[in-house]
Parts: structure tokens; C-alpha cells; sequence
């Protein structure tokens, strides 16, 4: 894949701001990801083919869930729907109004699936009773989805609100895996597991710059990370030229500069938790959509250490330890360490954006977009472009 797709390339939908969250279900399965479009003014147009063209080519076998925000934009997307099946919200005052029924009826027979979003203050008209399977509302509502609907509970934070949602009853969440930094119960010295020692040990001594042949002898203790660490390099994302055959062969194609983002990618992915599934999803998109947005800077080095902060930024979660001890033994560049340890330095600011992306809050895009000096369609391109290249890699 080249670096870019066809309608990714430039910036996109100036008026909308896009965000992003996982639906995780009971399994804590990231089941689809949720795509929120939201005006930026009352009276922005949406461009519906450029919109469209760009879903289509982040998801062209479809399948995510869409959710316009404001009744111009779902009217928009009601009227011309993307060519490939979605999943797409319809607020409940908007379904239950019967001038709309044709246009519903129309995207669930071209093979969309409708959600409800909220309850409807009248009754659904008559021909689309059975449309809707899911029904979204948010968990204080404290309201049962009615008989042949799923519950999913939408703005759900961290993993003590996604277990009382699905106590509630919820069958998926809508939300970031995460809600703050990970609080430490102890201060005892932090133990990474058996299975991520040699990535951390193999991180040490790439970053020391010791040769080829004992950072081969350090990843043959685990074979499964090498194959894991090949299958990345040879994906579509990463773009080589050529298929890499061997370690070796990667760190000359690589160098050992960029062959640390790599290995960040394998500690990130790497765990064997179940549960920590929602979060792992978080995390690589973190690091993809803060390269994105540094892809304006021109040193390689700054993209890539962009990349490792983004991926890190949820490590305390991952391995239940807070950034000061974590990073003891895990090296990481200064700028990145400023960034998760102190909370500030050069990455910071990107960081807190891309967390207000997943939040969904708009004043703090807002705040943050323009602190960057960045506008609403730079920063969607760049959202979409992460998007598409997360898929490729999972």
C-alpha cells in the first residue's frame, strides 16, 4: 500500500469533526468501530461524495458504525448512503417520524444496518417495526431494550463503567477502554511478564546498538515474536518494497532507528489478556494517528518517536504499573518520556487531541486542534488514514 489512499490524501470534510471508539462486546471483543461525524457549525454542508469515497476506502468491505450527529448530516447520509454496508445510527425523533420511513426502509434493503439511538417519543411507524436490532442509549437512562433488540450502552469509559453496563444488561459498549491513568495500588517494583521480557530485553539492545548476531540470539527465545514482528513488517501498512525474509534482513532494510517502532508495536500487542483486547485497540491507534498528524514534520526520527508515544500512552494500563516505573526499564526517546511521564514536553499537545478524538468531546478538539494550528480537515484525513492502516495490521 502506498502511503496514502486515493481519498485520503487530502485534507477531508472541513466542516465535520470526526471521532472514534471501539463497540465492544461481552467477550470484550472489539466488534466494529464506531465513526462519529459532527458538525462544526449549524450550517456546515457536507460534501456526501467525498465523505462516502473516504469510508469506502478506510472500510470497503464496510461494516462500521456510523454515527451523524445533527439531522442535516444524517439526512445527507439517508439520502446518498455510502455504496458499501454500514452500520449507521438513526436517533429515535428521526426514525419514529413517518417522511422518513421510505429513505430507512430503502438503506436497510441496500443491506445497512440501523441502530436506534434513544428511545422514540412515539411509536415507530408500523412498517419499520423489526428494522432496528440494536437499540443505543446512554447507561444512565437505566431503560431495558425491548423484546428482539440488543442493548449498547454509548459513552462508557474505563473498565469498571463497561462492567456495570454489561451487569445492567448491555450487550456491547461504545466508549474508550480506558479513563485516566492507571492507578497504582502499590510502589513495589514493577514485574513485566515472562512472555513481553525478551521484546524489552530486545529493546534494550537495539537501543544500546549491539549487532545483528545477539539480537538474533535474543529473539530465537521466543520464536512466535519473530514470526509475529516479520508479519508486521511485511504487512500492508508498513509499505516495504520488498518482503522481508529474516531479521536480518529486516534491520538492514530498517536500521535500528526504525526498527524500535516496530518493536514498540510487538510490547504493545503482545499480551495474552483477554480482556486487555479493548485496550491493545487503543493503543495502536494512538500511535498511527499521532504519526499521521506528524507527518508535516520532516525528520523520519520525529514521526516514528510520535508513533512510540501514541502506542505508550496506554502501557500503564497494559502492564498495571504508572509510567514512572514502567519506563525504568522499558527505554523509550526523552520526548516520549516527557510526554507520559511529566505530562508535557513537544508530543503533549498531540497526545491530549488525540485522546479528545476518542472522548467525543468537541470543545477540547477544538482547543486542542487549534493550539496545534491544525483545522478539522487536516485532522480528519489523518484520522481516517490511522483508521485504515490499524485494519491492515490486525
Amino acid at each position: 500500500m502506498s502511503d496514502s489512499l486515493p481519498a485520503l490524501d487530502h485534507p477531508l470534510l472541513p466542516g465535520v469533526a470526526l471521532g472514534f471508539a471501539p463497540l465492544i462486546d461481552r467477550q470484550r471483543n472489539v466488534v466494529a468501530t464506531r465513526l462519529s461525524l459532527v458538525p462544526l457549525r449549524a450550517d456546515a454542508k457536507t460534501d456526501t461524495a467525498e465523505l462516502n469515497a473516504a469510508l469506502e476506502a478506510v472500510w470497503p468491505q464496510g461494516g462500521a458504525l456510523l454515527s451523524p450527529q445533527g439531522e442535516g448530516l444524517l439526512l445527507a447520509m439517508l439520502a446518498a448512503p455510502p455504496a458499501v454496508p454500514m452500520q449507521i445510527e438513526v436517533p429515535g425523533f428521526i426514525a419514529a417520524e413517518p417522511t422518513h420511513t421510505d429513505a430507512l426502509l430503502a438503506l436497510k434493503a441496500a443491506g445497512h444496518q440501523l441502530l436506534l439511538k434513544g428511545l422514540p417519543h412515539s411509536a415507530l411507524p408500523a412498517a419499520l417495526q423489526g428494522a432496528f436490532k440494536q437499540l443505543v442509549l446512554e447507561p444512565d437512562q437505566g431503560v431495558d431494550a425491548p423484546a428482539g433488540m440488543a442493548l449498547l450502552h454509548t459513552g462508557v469509559h474505563g473498565a469498571a463503567a463497561q462492567e456495570a453496563s454489561f451487569a445492567a444488561g448491555a450487550q456491547g459498549v461504545i466508549g474508550s477502554a480506558v479513563d485516566g491513568p492507571y492507578q497504582a495500588s502499590g510502589t513495589g517494583k514493577t514485574e513485566i511478564g515472562a512472555d513481553l521480557q525478551v521484546i524489552v530485553e530486545l529493546m534494550s539492545r537495539v537501543d544500546q546498538g549491539e549487532d545483528v548476531e545477539r539480537l538474533e540470539q535474543t529473539l530465537k527465545r521466543d520464536p512466535s515474536l519473530a514470526f509475529k514482528l516479520l508479519r508486521y513488517m511485511n504487512s500492508a501498512a508498513f509499505g516495504l518494497p520488498v518482503e522481508v525474509s529474516s531479521f536480518r534482513h529486516a534491520i538492514m532494510l530498517l536500521g535500528y532507528s526504525r526498527l524500535k517502532r516496530w518493536l514498540a508495536l510487538l510490547l504493545t500487542t503482545a499480551s495474552k489478556d483477554h480482556s486487555m483486547r479493548p485496550v491493545m485497540y487503543a493503543a495502536l491507534r494512538r500511535g498511527l494517528l499521532m504519526e499521521e498528524l506528524a507527518r508535516s514534520m520532516s525528520e523520519r526520527e520525529l514521526r516514528d518517536e510520535m508513533f512510540i508515544c501514541g502506542l505508550f500512552s496506554l502501557l500503564d494500563h497494559m502492564l498495571k504499573a504508572p509510567f514512572e516505573r514502567l519506563l525504568q526499564s522499558i527505554p523509550v526517546p526523552e520526548r516520549v518520556r516527557q510526554a507520559l511521564v511529566e505530562r508535557g514536553g513537544p508530543y503533549q499537545p498531540y497526545l491530549e487531541l488525540v485522546q479528545a478524538l476518542e472522548s467525543g468531546s468537541v470543545f477540547d478538539y477544538r482547543e486542542r486542534a487549534e493550539a496545534l494550528m491544525l483545522g478539522a480537515a487536516e485532522v480528519n484525513a489523518c484520522v481516517l488514514r490511522a483508521l485504515h492502516k490499524a485494519s491492515q495490521l490486525e
